[in-house]
């Protein structure tokens, strides 16, 4: 463990040596808590579990474990007002287009994550804006297996509950329940169980938790620790983390467990909030839960993206009270070593990691992969990836969309259309979506069109990300008709356009030179949908005004950052701050909105602020003259 927090230690090489004990006497009872269980599912609803085995006392059945593992019950989605199941945009370009002079900002939607790395998105979500897939419920024996009882009771009971419940409006849903009820239906806890695991697979969030309401209301089951454990991550989800909070309260005492506190605390992580989180491990602490990988991991993926002169606290923590690392411990740390570009740091904490015979699985070898590609080191993210082939990429599939995106960044095509060939006669979406991202890096606009137009004759219906995907490589390549004709043909298909799509569309009109337009956009899509923008597409349009040293502007975008409850304010500054360098304006009382937001000025910021202040200095002695 010490090789391990050494390796991470975020200021080895510029001569400290006492940080891993920095703040450890201040805050020890800062991190405690509980455990919980993150999961990932592969392909096909094939599921894996990739870091700790799940609890007895949370998951306490063994039929159909399969399909609760996919459905990330717990560890991730959370945000203030999701689930937005039934928000659509009826015209993108038509109505987005035209100019909006209002200020007014809607509801907040479904938490984004800030992308960290070189095109990495944090560990717990891969989808984490396209709320629902289709409606219709097919059942597949990757989820039931075989056996015919387990079939019949899903076609004769859980799909036509389920599916009731994603048509029926919001408003209805517990009406509708009602009379299935009164047809001479029986909602037992099987039922239960797979009817909400299928809800919240297809992150019908709001729907689930009315289905939660109307099972409390009714005393249909006899409520558990993981029933509770799942109402407040709806709640959380749906209503954000203070609803989430005070319906804790309300549960019988014997019932607030450490199962319902993680709970809490992955969706305080999950949304970026610091302070709560750190509560929360304060509250777990007192109530004398135990300390656990999945706490401690918590911790580290918050502190990765806000602070990582932390991280090897948390590190010296876990040590103290004898906690293992996991493979999500390891991936955390060397994404976040990757991220400061320390690769000798991110190569001690993979060889950290196989001496205590923990071996990196496909994820984390892409992880390091990018991360050298970005690096200019070409020879060794070549040996990464020809490792991730294995002997036969045949009979390694599964490594096929981590590939096909490096391969494109180190600019081989051969190889790109070597791994491609292989997939190409039985295609998976997600591989789908990986050569067209491909081709896009290698400016082989018309490939990644043949891809995506063999995939859409098929006839099933396509998913969100797949035309994003395309989406984005016609922004990357300033193709503005092609662009709104693909968004168009989204609407003509009845594909949801949420946020994902939205970023598409900024950055596709911002590659084109139309900041303007972008800003428009996106405002018109706020005002007409509950959801929430991505961070990014806030940073894309904002990093352009700041360019231009539109003041206005750029402020503009940052009381909307701020409304729209995002935290990242560093970055947020540093782009308000550029704008007013470019314009040679002083930032009056800059300083004091930094402190009034608890943002410290790194060395970045602290340069920047100084130029600032230059200028001011420079008003006055004019003054004088």
């Amino acid at each position: 463990m010490w090789a391990v927090r050494r390796a991470t230690n975020p200021l080895r090489g510029y001569g400290y040596s006492i940080l891993a004990c920095r703040s450890f006497s201040v805050c020890g009872d800062a991190f405690r808590s509980g455990n919980m269980q993150c999961f990932r599912s592969g392909e096909r609803s094939q599921v894996k579990v990739d870091y700790e085995p799940v609890p007895e006392r949370f998951f306490d059945r063994f039929t159909y474990t399969k399909i609760i593992l996919g459905s990330r019950c717990l560890s991730s989605q959370a945000g203030p007002n999701a689930g937005g199941d039934e928000d659509q945009l009826e015209d993108v370009f038509s109505e987005l287009e035209s100019p909006h002079t209002g200020e007014t900002e809607s509801d907040s939607g479904d938490q984004a994550k800030e992308l960290s790395g070189p095109e990495l998105s944090e560990d717990e979500d891969s989808a984490l804006n396209s709320v629902g897939k289709d409606a219709d419920i097919e059942l597949s024996e990757d989820e039931v297996g075989s056996d015919d009882e387990v079939k019949e009771s899903w076609k004769r009971t859980i799909i036509p509950l389920a599916q009731l419940i994603i048509r029926s409006p919001a408003q209805s849903v517990k009406d509708a329940i009602d009379r299935w009820v009164e047809e001479g239906n029986t909602v037992n806890e099987d039922v239960v169980l797979e009817v909400m695991t299928n809800l919240r697979r297809r992150k019908f969030y709001r729907k689930a938790l009315q289905f939660a309401e109307w099972l409390e209301t009714k005393n249909a089951i006899t409520l558990r620790d993981r029933d509770y454990a799942a109402r407040v991550d709806l709640i959380a989800k749906v209503h954000g983390i203070d609803a989430a909070e005070s319906y804790l309260k309300r549960i019988p005492p014997p019932m607030q467990n450490e199962v319902l506190y993680r709970t809490l605390l992955a969706n305080s992580v999950y949304i970026n909030s610091v302070k709560k989180s750190e509560q929360l491990f304060n509250l777990m602490r007192d109530k004398g839960f135990p300390l656990t990988a999945f706490s401690c991991n918590q911790l580290l993926l918050l502190y990765k993206r806000h602070d990582k002169k932390k991280l090897a606290d948390v590190l010296l923590m876990m040590e103290k009270e004898n906690v293992k690392p996991t493979l999500f411990t390891y991936k955390t740390l060397i994404d976040a070593k990757g991220q400061t570009r320390d690769y000798e740091g991110m190569e001690q904490v993979v060889e950290n990691m196989k001496s205590e015979g923990i071996l990196p699985d496909l994820r984390v070898q892409s992880i390091i992969a990018r991360y050298y590609v970005s690096g200019k080191s070409t020879e060794k993210a070549e040996a990464i990836l020809k490792e991730m082939e294995g002997e036969s990429l045949k009979a390694n599939r599964a490594a096929c969309k981590e590939l096909l995106p490096i391969y494109a960044s180190l600019g081989k095509i051969d190889d790109v259309n070597r791994v491609w060939k292989l997939c190409e006669p039985s295609p998976r979406i997600e591989e789908c979506i990986a050569v067209i991202e491909a081709w896009g890096k290698l400016g082989q606009i018309k490939h990644a069109e043949e891809v995506f137009d063999k995939m859409a004759k098929r006839g099933a219906k396509l998913p969100q990300r797949f035309y994003t995907s395309l989406l984005k490589v016609y922004a990357a390549h300033k193709q503005l008709a092609k662009g709104k004709d693909l968004v168009k043909r989204m609407l003509d298909d009845g594909c949801f356009i949420g946020p994902l799509t939205w970023d598409a569309i900024v950055k596709l009109y911002v590659q084109s030179g139309e900041v303007e337009k972008a800003d428009s956009v996106l405002h018109k899509a706020v005002q007409q949908s509950r959801l929430k923008p991505l961070y990014s597409s806030y940073m894309t349009i904002m990093e352009k005004y700041s360019e231009k040293g539109d003041i206005h502007s750029a402020e503009k975008i940052f009381d909307r950052v701020r409304q729209a409850g995002y935290s990242g304010k560093r970055l947020l500054y540093q782009r308000l701050l550029h704008a007013y360098l470019k314009a040679k304006t002083p930032a009056y009382g800059i300083r004091e909105r930094l402190k009034a937001d608890n943002v410290f000025p790194d060395r970045t910021m602290a340069h920047l602020l100084s130029q600032v202040d230059w200028f001011k200095k420079s008003m006055v002695s004019e003054l004088l003259e």
